[in-house]
């Protein structure tokens, strides 16, 4: 089956996997989606013996077709091999009743990682294929994890560069540091004065921007991107939800075609877009729970089908989810919409312009296997310290949100249930340990409490936070959220 790529927003010409890698977005301000789901060629019954390698092979094989199998099977090597701590990648650990998927374990100790590893293999074996000789720029905004995961895995990478965008006062100290001391000839970090819907907004109308990328191309250069909107950073990340699956049958936790529910917590909705094209394969997911922090647009939009970006901004304990427009939901609006482009235009206009849009009732009646929850600031405390108190485990805030929406909407269900454990509760030290006894560590440094985590916990202190306690700052550029573009020409000597 030779799966092609389409654009949500129009019915223009149908694109290769490794053209939409390259493009990243299409040239309509659409996202890339394959013209069809494929479904698992594989029978589950199989999964169990399946290294994570040879699960990412039968997932991504049936994505990315235009990849001879060596090709595919180079990237797949290269992205999932010792950087990670853990020979599983991936590890289904069982806490409490629930079972914690840990996507924490790669180099940059955050889910990120799953897809980033694999992202600069794709997008340089798609360069290859399609003769491209311009350098690629990565052009990429974060709220804190997918920076550092691709300016790890794009650093020193030939023939390409990445400039990444953070709000200067929207990550936690240690996601930030993270960033700031990445070296790299190639590696560019810019911090905002705006939040990170404004960094996402400021990289999409540059994307957006014919003349500048006339500019661009004069100069040998283009621009690709590392954010969820990439269809490489969106496949890669369906490979952990059928590698879960297996796990529960080798564990012996269900029969062979058993349904489960999956609690994802998520801003951006990739994470769980992953899992509902999992789903869509064939995977046995009966609910998927989309978790929100403070910041509900996504709840709000599953409980109302009202999408409302107009509301007030929370600088949250689990920033990787302070968003307000979550790109990837547009991804799911194509598929409810009955793969209609104009709809799907009209919606995304409308949250452009007015700043929200409110879905048909047949839509609505086609999100059914969603259910929305979230967690305020206080609930997700709660949960850390809960869990840490009934099953000697800690969790990061983002991993709590999504505990927190187990607990009230899905532990009482007959289904077992995997929770997406997006970051290592390292990267929140001072989340994390208030939650637990805030009088106790109040007074503590953020390296402090590092060690002091180590102790609670007993898990070795991983080598992304080892590295970062002495490293030099390298990045130090600041600029407002209107001098993004500037930034850019700057950097690329426009």
């Amino acid at each position: 089956m030779n799966i092609m790529y389409k654009s949500t927003r129009s019915n223009s010409a149908k694109v290769t996997a490794s053209q939409a890698i390259l493009k990243g977005l299409a040239d309509d301000g659409g996202l890339f989606v394959p013209d069809q789901i494929p479904a698992l060629d594989i029978p589950l019954s199989s999964l169990p013996s399946l290294s994570y390698q040879e699960t990412a092979y039968e997932v991504m094989k049936l994505y990315f077709s235009d990849f001879t199998e060596e090709e595919l099977k180079h990237c797949i090597r290269g992205a999932y091999d010792d950087k990670f701590d853990t020979a599983q990648i991936a590890p289904l650990v069982k806490k409490d009743g629930a079972f914690y998927l840990e996507l924490f374990h790669g180099k940059t100790i955050a889910f990120k990682d799953m897809a980033l590893s694999i992202l600069p293999y794709l997008m340089t074996t798609s360069a290859k294929k399609n003769h491209v000789e311009n350098e690629i720029v990565i052009l990429t905004a974060t709220s804190g994890d997918t920076g550092k995961a691709a300016l790890a895995g794009f650093a020193d990478v030939p023939g390409t560069s990445i400039i990444v965008f953070y709000p200067k006062d929207g990550v936690s100290p240690i996601q930030e540091r993270q960033m700031v001391t990445q070296k790299g000839d190639n590696t560019h970090v810019v911090g905002i004065v705006g939040n990170f819907d404004d960094a996402q907004t400021g990289v999409k109308q540059m994307f957006g921007s014919k003349e500048l990328a006339e500019r661009m191309n004069k100069k040998g250069y283009q621009f690709s991107s590392a954010n969820s909107i990439n269809i490489g950073r969106l496949v890669p990340q369906i490979v952990y939800y059928v590698y879960a699956y297996g796990q529960l049958l080798k564990q012996g936790e269900i029969e062979c075609g058993d349904a489960i529910n999956v609690v994802v917590p998520t801003g951006n909705f990739g994470n769980i877009l992953a899992a509902y094209y999992a789903k869509n394969m064939g995977l046995p997911i009966e609910t998927l729970f989309c978790a929100s922090n403070e910041n509900k647009v996504l709840y709000d939009f599953f409980q109302t089908g009202n999408y409302d970006r107009k509301r007030e901004f929370f600088v949250t304990s689990s920033p990787s989810m302070d968003i307000l427009i979550s790109s990837n939901l547009e991804r799911l609006l194509y598929k409810i919409a009955g793969e209609d482009p104009e709809t799907v235009k009209g919606l995304m206009d409308a949250l452009g312009g007015a700043g929200e849009y409110q879905i048909t009732q047949e839509m609505r009646d086609k999100l059914t296997g969603f259910v929305g929850g979230f967690a305020t600031e206080k609930e997700t405390a709660d949960t850390i310290r809960k869990v840490y108190k009934a099953a000697d485990y800690i969790i990061d805030p983002h991993t709590a949100v999504a505990a927190h929406v187990y607990y009230t909407k899905a532990a009482d269900t007959s289904r077992k249930t995997v929770i997406a454990s997006t970051a290592s509760p390292y990267k929140f030290t001072r989340s994390v340990t208030d939650a637990i006894d805030k009088e106790k560590y109040d007074a503590m440094g953020d390296f402090e409490l590092v060690d002091e985590l180590n102790r609670l916990s007993g898990v070795k202190v991983p080598g992304a936070i080892g590295e970062i306690r002495t490293a030099p700052i390298v990045h130090d550029t600041v600029c407002d959220k209107s001098e993004m573009q500037q930034t850019v020409e700057r950097i690329l000597g426009l």
